[in-house]
């Protein structure tokens, strides 16, 4: 009997069109002898809207926006009947696993994976905490330091105490990180709202821009280095993939670059040595396990001229378009696109099994 797989993806977040994007693909992927395929959209305005099952891959992008007026748009307060079961109550009927494809605010950020456990629903990827810790750069960030993990420096703000005092947020930056530093909403990815800085002005300038996306911002020194990224799958027993290495032609590897015109050079596997290799695994699962990782993730480093590694980030929910580099690390570690969909499906089933065995009553 085939699997039946929901896909839920859009969202009501900046990185809306990254989503389609990266279902787009997914759906492109998926075996349809082996999964039923069942798209949730999540609009712009936060409606939900349950498509018909998909008898094969999609033509193009634009049709997974489904329209409201040929759809039932569905509330999420009966989301248990009306959204996860396929037109009988019975359970054999109901979708079998959820795959969160949302990226950003409302959807990578631990919200939906709370509905999601609420309604006890097996779903694909990590869970509430990494989810939310992931999303936000600070609290990752202090996660990270306290698994004594080494990064760059480091300051935040938010924008209430920006407003009181813009003088000051300036100078801090300028006496802890100097030029050039990067400026970034803490909430968001795929490089939305981020901007370089080299001087007071355009330090002013990025911190309006990030302001923009977020009520918190991070500021982080400019690491003159590689930008290196390595894949996470697994839960307790997490395995890595082979390194990537990242060389923009830009100043940094923005959302154009991501996203539209590929205009990124992708070099997999990198040019590193056995124990840059082994250093850079040990610590993306170090990151993996402070964070309470589940399922997957894109641990990115900057990997200095001396051989020295530092953690930026990781990615709790990274994209599968064609340009991304998740599924490019993993299919040069020997598991094709379509397998790497099926092996997150299996370790989103075996972490519901294991927590369907924590016990929830006291006598």
């Amino acid at each position: 009997m085939k699997m039946k797989l929901g896909l839920l993806y859009g969202g009501k977040s900046a990185e809306h069109q990254v989503s389609l994007q990266t279902a787009f693909a997914v759906i492109k992927a998926l075996n349809t002898d082996k999964f039923d395929i069942h798209p949730i959209y999540i609009t712009e305005k936060g409606e939900w809207i349950r498509g018909k099952q998909l008898e094969g891959p999609v033509s193009e992008v634009s049709s997974l926006r489904l329209n409201s007026s040929e759809h039932s748009v569905i509330s999420p307060a009966a989301l248990n009947n009306q959204l996860f079961s396929i037109g009988a109550e019975e359970k054999s009927e109901s979708i079998d696993v959820i795959f969160p494809l949302l990226h950003g605010p409302n959807g990578e950020d631990g919200t939906v994976q709370g509905l999601l456990e609420v309604l006890n629903v097996p779903y694909a990827g990590n869970g509430v905490l990494a989810s939310s810790a992931g999303m936000d750069k600070v609290v990752m960030k202090q996660l990270f330091a306290q698994a004594g993990l080494e990064q760059a420096e480091y300051v935040w703000f938010i924008r209430n105490d920006w407003e009181k005092d813009h003088e000051k947020a300036y100078e801090l930056v300028e006496e802890k990180l100097g030029y050039p530093c990067f400026v970034k909403p803490a909430n968001l990815g795929s490089s939305v709202g981020i901007s370089k800085c080299s001087d007071r002005e355009s330090l002013i300038s990025a911190f309006q821009e990030a302001f923009q996306y977020d009520r918190k911002i991070i500021v982080e020194e400019a690491i003159v280095g590689r930008e290196i990224e390595i894949g996470v799958i697994g839960n307790d027993e997490p395995a890595v993939s082979v390194i990537g290495e990242i060389a923009p032609k830009k100043d940094f590897y923005d959302y154009k670059a991501k996203y539209e015109d590929g205009d990124t050079d992708l070099i997999i596997p990198a040019e590193v040595s056995a124990d840059e290799q082994k250093q850079i695994g040990e610590m993306a699962v170090k990151a993996f396990k402070a964070i309470d990782g589940s399922g997957l993730v894109r641990a990115d480093f900057f990997l200095t001229r001396d051989g020295k590694a530092l953690i930026n980030e990781v990615n709790t929910m990274p994209g599968f378009t064609p340009y991304s580099m998740f599924p490019l690390l993993w299919k040069h570690t020997d598991l094709e696109y379509p397998q790497l969909i099926e092996k997150l499906v299996d370790l989103a089933l075996e972490r519901y099994k294991a927590k369907q065995e924590i016990k929830h009553t006291f006598n």
